[in-house]
């Protein structure tokens, strides 16, 4: 019986190696991911059906009657479960932006996956189990087995005794379904809300600002200082270092870093705390400022900016921006939720003007042209000729000495050829003036823009952040002509959040329609999607006791959980029904019976899922806090459901079939003696 679902579940997995090389696909984080959550999946449909066919071999049937009679009756509910299943992987085909194109992938890869395991289940495992089951006597039967089997008739006989108490008190059961409802509310509002989950991919991205006066040179020894503390850290393992301007660097008083670090299963800290302790002793080096934060493998990111997220600011008019963007930024940094604050504008770079002395020029004959041709002779690398030889050619650049160019006052070393062959100089007929200028002005669109970059504090949630960003633009009263608006992973964030609620109500009304065609009935898929509000508030708290933030990984649980959770009331439902129909039983009787015959496979079933979450919940390495929220969520999820719908779901079932026979009720009363049975159309 072991064996069976063993084979099923790498059958499955091949099958969906293959679907993934014809649509393309390759093995990555969330292919990956959706492989690890559905071998938990696969599994249970296996487990459903050799559980339903060696219930009848125990009852002394044939092996191969039992096959065929187990398979007749389960071969409709393996058919509920994956559909609905698969249902619930829709809306995410429908994501948009970029989140929907990084989770396609993974729907259609677990999608095909389930797909496979249905077909294997109904084909292959009846099969298997006509073959290899035997029956054997429990006089036969090893120590072991006898213990287990007794231990597991105690717990059938304690759920059946507790159950017989929740039928009989089906108000508070009912009140305490409801009540999951209003808390699920409640911790979805409360838990804080994050985009992708920070992860330590072993690199750091650091981005140096110094003066923007800064020369070439002294920017370079103080990016040097900066890559001696950094390079003293014992977690460092290399480091690039770069300055100058491209197409990164727009400014001379900029640089880049990138930190290599010592493979994650060497040292004992994460990125985000070698960064934390960096950041004192890099302080403390004069006259530059390096800001720090870890490479990600998925980010929304077009642009590199000094931080993780980015607010900008956009205006037609570049004074007006030039005021308002600096009082935003200190509102900014006194937010106890944000940290490295930092903004883009560069206005205060160094530059020198020359105003001419018309009057005393004309008087000496010199024109603005002459000044023009003299500067540009000096500075402006003039080429005067070109040098032939052989093999090769020179050009000759013209251009004053280099101790002439290092600052402004060797402008008062040129001379002016005057009209009458004499020479005058420049100071004669200028005035050297100092001033300020941007150093680049950058543009949004076709507007100029200043981008504010910032880190989230350690201990707060990207929706925290947002949230005081917007609150400090409000408060600091930003005019009507400037737009603030967040760009990047911040933006997709927003987005994400926006679409959350109604991605989970898509997930709930297309299973309720694909559970609707399939029990024709109005009623029975309000009772098995009544079982989600237990799973949602053990999603939630799961999260909330690890500090996880509910990330639009965590939101994949919550959805697959929709799938996980409503497999319970599906086997209790289906079985209630045919002992309702066929042997003609109460509704009370048939629920409870059903829910004791159906407890081995729902136990089963839900441990094999929640064995295939506990690898991604536990699992460490590069790239593990990617997947990690997405194992929380179902492992809380499952644990708390399968507490509360063992109990809430027989009821909850009695409560909509009293429901129905009242409405038939009604309906015969207006219309004849036609009836309405179970909410059946």
């Amino acid at each position: 019986a072991t064996v069976i679902p063993g084979v099923a579940v790498p059958l499955s997995l091949v099958g969906a190696f293959g679907a993934m090389y014809l649509f393309g696909f390759s093995l990555n984080n969330l292919s990956l991911m959706a492989l690890t959550i559905s071998t938990g999946f696969v599994v249970d449909d296996a487990i459903v059906m050799i559980e339903n066919i060696a219930r009848y071999i125990e009852e002394g049937e044939a092996p191969l009657a039992a096959a065929l009679k187990g398979a007749q009756q389960i071969g409709f509910t393996i058919l509920s479960l994956t559909i609905s299943l698969i249902a619930v992987l829709i809306p995410l085909l429908f994501m948009s932006d970029v989140v929907g194109r990084l989770f396609r992938e993974f729907a259609i890869t677990l999608g095909i996956t389930i797909l496979l395991s249905a077909v294997v289940s109904l084909t292959l495992t009846p099969m298997m189990c006509a073959r290899l089951l035997r029956h054997t006597p429990e006089a036969q039967q090893g120590r072991v087995y006898r213990v287990t089997q007794r231990l597991w008739d105690r717990a059938v006989d304690g759920y059946g005794m507790t159950l017989r108490w929740v039928l009989d008190h089906q108000a508070l059961t009912l009140l305490v379904a409801v009540g999951t409802l209003v808390v699920t509310v409640l911790l979805y509002v409360v838990v804080p809300k994050g985009f992708f989950p920070v992860q330590d991919t072993g690199v750091i991205l650091g981005i140096s600002e110094a003066a923007q006066s800064v020369s070439f040179q002294a920017m370079a020894e103080r990016q040097q200082a900066l890559a001696r503390v950094v390079a003293k850290d014992p977690a460092v393992l290399s480091l690039s270092s770069f300055i100058g301007v491209d197409g990164t660097n727009t400014t001379l008083n900029s640089g880049r870093i990138q930190i290599n670090l010592v493979p994650l299963g060497e040292r004992k800290t994460s990125a985000s705390d070698i960064i934390r302790r960096l950041q004192p002793a890099l302080a403390k080096v004069d006259g530059i400022t390096l800001f720090m934060q870890p490479v990600q493998d998925l980010t929304a990111d077009a642009r590199v900016s000094r931080t993780q997220y980015q607010y900008t600011l956009e205006s037609p008019d570049v004074e007006e921006l030039g005021r308002w963007a600096p009082r935003l930024v200190e509102a900014l940094r006194k937010e106890p939720k944000l940290s490295d604050v930092s903004s883009d504008q560069q206005e205060e770079g160094r530059q020198s003007a020359l105003t001419l002395d018309r009057s005393t020029a004309s008087r000496l004959g010199i024109t603005p042209q002459l000044i023009d041709d003299t500067l540009y002779d000096a500075f402006g690398q003039r080429q005067v000729s070109t040098i032939f030889t052989q093999l090769n050619q020179y050009r000759v650049v013209l251009e004053v000495k280099p101790e002439f160019q290092q600052s402004p006052s060797g402008l008062e070393s040129l001379y002016l050829r005057s009209a009458g062959g004499g020479q005058v100089p420049l100071s004669a007929v200028t005035q050297l003036r100092e001033t300020t200028a941007p150093l680049v002005v950058s543009h949004q669109g076709q507007f100029p823009a200043a981008t504010l970059s910032f880190n989230v504090a350690p201990g707060a949630a990207l929706g925290d952040a947002v949230t005081a960003v917007e609150e400090a633009s409000r408060q600091v009263g930003l005019p009507a002509s400037i737009r603030g608006s967040f760009q990047g992973t911040a933006q997709a964030f927003q987005a994400s959040l926006a679409n959350e609620p109604w991605l989970i109500v898509a997930a709930l009304v297309t299973v309720y329609i694909v559970l609707g065609v399939l029990y024709e009935s109005y009623i029975h898929p309000l009772t098995i999607l009544s079982t989600l509000p237990s799973a949602g508030v053990g999603a939630l708290l799961a999260l909330l006791l690890t500090r996880t933030d509910f990330s639009v990984i965590a939101l994949i649980g919550v959805i697959l959980l929709i799938g996980i959770v409503k497999k319970n009331a599906i086997m209790m439902i289906d079985f209630a029904l045919a002992a309702e129909r066929h042997d003609q039983k109460p509704p009370r009787e048939a629920i409870y019976q059903a829910s004791l015959l159906r407890f081995r496979p729902i136990m089963m079933t839900t441990m094999a899922a929640l064995l295939g979450a506990l690898p991604l919940a536990l699992g460490t390495g590069v790239g593990a806090e990617l997947r990690r929220p997405l194992g929380i969520a179902i492992v809380g999820g499952l644990v708390l459901s399968q507490l509360l719908t063992l109990y809430t779901t027989p009821v909850v079932y009695l409560a909509f079939d009293r429901l129905a026979r009242w409405t038939g009720a009604r309906g015969g009363e207006r219309s004849g003696p036609a009836s309405v049975r179970g909410g059946e159309p």
